[in-house]
């Protein structure tokens, strides 16, 4: 719809617009002057960053993990207006995902939101251009006071499908619920949920053809 607005004023100079229409125009506008210019992104910054997927730019939060060097990082895509503005009719989340750093455009702008799927009433197309990236679970023990100190038990990983961490997830925190507190004296057993973090691939332990279970019960004895 922008762009035929942009074209009409093109074709007949001096075309008058509605409020709406005009401001529809400036924010696309704006958001080609963003593109021209952005806010370079380098890794370690905790930033919202947009990413090109076809002809589109949408917006992803940066995940530690599962990166190969400088050309890979972990990303979930977010709607342009936060986690919690619709983006479609499905309101699709395809998790997180494996994207070229080539593919980032530069720290998220407010300005590029026309340009994304949710601005053309699209929602994410079934193929984005990325893999889904590779699943951990970490089972930790904290300290009782709820500090952040203490140490990783086990790490499980990698998984390739969620819905195999999924179902050790539920398994490992059916087992440690009322033993939290009681399994490692002194901490709170949790289990949690993440990316695989691939520069330390050598600490985790495959799940797969593994009972998970034994695997914490050998975990907590040694």
């Amino acid at each position: 719809m922008i762009r035929r607005m942009l074209r009409r004023c093109a074709t007949r100079p001096g075309t008058i617009l509605a409020p709406e229409e005009q401001a529809a125009v400036d924010a696309f506008r704006a958001a080609l002057a963003a593109l021209r210019s952005p806010e370079p992104w380098v890794p370690g910054r905790a930033l919202d960053i947009a990413v090109r997927i076809g002809p589109f730019v949408e917006r992803a939060q940066t995940r530690p993990g599962d990166d190969h060097g400088p050309d890979i990082i972990a990303v979930a895509l977010e709607r342009p207006g936060g986690p919690y503005t619709p983006y479609g009719a499905r309101h699709r989340k395809p998790g997180w995902l494996r994207c070229e750093t080539a593919k980032i455009v530069g720290v998220w702008d407010p300005a590029y939101a026309p340009l994304t799927h949710a601005a053309a009433g699209l929602d994410l197309p079934d193929d984005v251009g990325m893999k889904p990236a590779h699943y951990a679970l970490y089972i930790e023990a904290r300290n009782r006071d709820n500090s952040r100190d203490g140490y990783t038990l086990l790490r499980l990983g990698p998984y390739t499908q969620t819905r195999h961490a999924q179902q050790d997830y539920d398994r490992l925190t059916t087992v440690l619920h009322g033993r939290e507190t009681t399994l490692v004296p002194g901490y709170r057993v949790s289990a949690r949920y993440g990316p695989l973090d691939v520069s330390d691939h050598q600490l985790f332990v495959r799940p797969y053809q593994a009972d998970v279970l034994a695997l914490l019960a050998d975990a907590v004895d040694g």
